[in-house]
């Protein structure tokens, strides 16, 4: 389990540096400073997750389930939620209108969201 979850973090977090970059250099030429920011958000967003699963994979304090569950909802998460902003933020650059899944960026927060909820339920269960 816990080198699924490594490896889903690393490949979050190298992807995020990539677009991090790609958007500081290459898109600061084309996009508007209201969109780079929108950029940025699902690149720190993404990053800040990818963390979260290094995290689960280091914490022995979780069964497999409860990890599974939540690496799960992270993943789909960061999918949905920064990957929705990616394509949002960049709309302008191509002829397909990308506003048509806007509804798909709010459900990734919620996982994201949820993900942090079942951890912080499992902690506050736990006895001491």
């Amino acid at each position: 389990m816990e080198k699924k979850i490594f490896g889903a973090a690393t490949f979050f977090g190298m992807t995020a540096i990539i677009l991090g970059a790609f958007g500081a250099h290459a898109l600061k030429k084309v996009l508007s400073v209201e969109q780079l920011v929108t950029f940025e958000t699902g690149v720190k967003y993404q990053m800040y997750h990818a963390l979260f699963l290094l995290f689960l994979g280091l914490n022995n304090h979780l069964n497999n389930k409860i990890k599974k569950t939540i690496v799960v909802l992270t993943i789909f998460g960061i999918i949905f939620f920064s990957g929705s902003i990616y394509l949002l933020a960049t709309d302008s650059l191509n002829d397909f209108n990308f506003k048509i899944i806007g509804f798909i960026t709010p459900i990734g927060g919620v996982l994201l969201t949820v993900s942090w909820a079942i951890l912080m339920i499992h902690f506050l269960k736990k006895k001491a």
